[in-house]
């Protein structure tokens, strides 16, 4: 795994043992993942479209291309492939309030 995705690897894995990756579910069948990272702050990522919102992932994966992934998407995509993920159901309003809070942290 270090020889494909580099340096995210064992912050990913660390995460994943941590057990820090929720699947967030509405009912309408939309999902988003929330990922607790080691600063302490959460982050949500699309595995769908392979996204993440923290800030390594902008400047690493889209900025500069040095990277295929950041650690929190990694994570996802290890607690899926390990059946580790935490589970939450929630409201289609309460899942718009997680998307929504997310943009207000951006800007």
């Amino acid at each position: 795994l270090k020889f494909i995705f580099g340096p995210s690897t064992v912050p990913a894995l660390d995460l994943v043992d941590q057990r820090s990756v929720t699947r967030v579910r509405s009912p309408s069948g939309r999902i988003a993942y929330q990922v607790l990272g080691s600063s302490g702050k959460l982050y949500t990522c699309y595995s769908s479209c392979h996204f993440c919102t923290c800030p390594a992932f902008g400047f690493t994966v889209l900025q500069k291309s040095e990277s295929l992934l950041c650690k929190h998407i990694l994570a996802v995509y290890l607690s899926q492939a390990v059946g580790a993920c935490q589970e939450l159901t929630v409201s289609e309003e309460q899942l718009t309030n997680i998307l929504l809070a997310e943009e207000e942290d951006e800007g």
